[in-house]
């Protein structure tokens, strides 16, 4: 069930594609801290991760425990202030296409068309002349293409994300980020797009690191999942799922990591009630 998270694993097998297109992820020591009324406020502590290509890692923990934090380092929207990042082997300095970073909230220009929307990237990088076939791919991927006229005040909440998704994916990423991209829909859709994106990281093969709070969400698209203790984040334990997809949340393997998990959880909670 645990694993040491500095070790390097390789790629899981997957039945759709012969070789990962992701990109080895290494977090080696990083701290985080960020400026607060009353001084310094320690976010992550001493952090290393180590991510295989291709692999889907789910980072659950407390709120506030510095998650999106981690996620933005890999970004390269934050340097840590100790500690360092590395992407296939390269130090993160700084946002690159290659790493593709989607929120909880779609954050879609309202003024643009989902296509316009998803046409972001290209267009700012002065490639747009040549990615329309890719914006073309890339709508039919996430169902999108009888919509791709249609403005943002127009779509659902699914549909929102799904070209928030299109958008991440139109720059064809080695590395997809993911905080709490599902989180704010209601059931049914984040079931079906937990689905939908299960599927697109079997068919492209990046490397996933998903931030979410639902522990069921984590077990049903992760290789592996991080738990982190409270702020400021430590590694508090790394869960091997080992199971087979599609993953039968009923199951009883599928039962008792799940309780494994949340039982990590309420502990931590409950010290720091203890501690309050």
């Amino acid at each position: 069930m645990v694993t040491e998270p500095s070790g390097r694993r390789p790629a899981p097998e997957s039945p759709t594609a012969a070789s990962p297109a992701g990109a080895a992820i290494d977090i080696l020591d990083a701290t985080q801290a960020f400026r607060s009324g009353g001084g310094d406020l320690l976010v992550l502590d001493d952090v290393s991760i180590s991510i295989a290509p291709g692999e889907f890692v789910a980072l659950v923990g407390p709120s506030g425990s510095g998650k999106s934090t981690l996620l933005r380092l890999v970004a390269g929207l934050d340097e840590p202030l100790f500690g360092k990042v590395y992407v296939d082997g390269r130090t993160v300095t700084g946002p690159d296409p290659s790493r593709a970073l989607v929120f909880q909230d779609p954050t879609l220009f309202p003024w643009r068309t989902v296509r316009q929307n998803v046409a972001t990237g290209p267009q700012a990088l002065g490639m747009l002349g040549n990615s329309q076939r890719r914006i073309d791919d890339v709508l039919r991927l996430v169902h999108l293409a009888d919509f791709a006229d249609a403005w943002p005040s127009q779509l659902s909440g699914g549909m929102a994300q799904r070209t928030a998704l299109a958008r991440a994916l139109v720059n064809d990423p080695s590395v997809l980020l993911l905080d709490e991209p599902l989180g704010k829909l209601d059931a049914l859709t984040r079931r079906h797009l937990q689905g939908e994106l299960l599927s697109l990281w079997e068919e492209r093969r990046y490397t996933a690191l998903l931030v979410t709070h639902d522990v069921s969400e984590a077990l049903v698209l992760a290789d592996r999942v991080i738990v982190f203790s409270p702020r400021p984040a430590r590694v508090r334990e790394v869960v091997e799922v080992g199971l087979d997809r599609p993953r039968d949340q009923a199951s009883p393997e599928f039962v008792r990591l799940r309780e494994a998990i949340l039982a990590l959880l309420d502990e931590d909670q409950a010290n720091e009630a203890e501690r309050a």
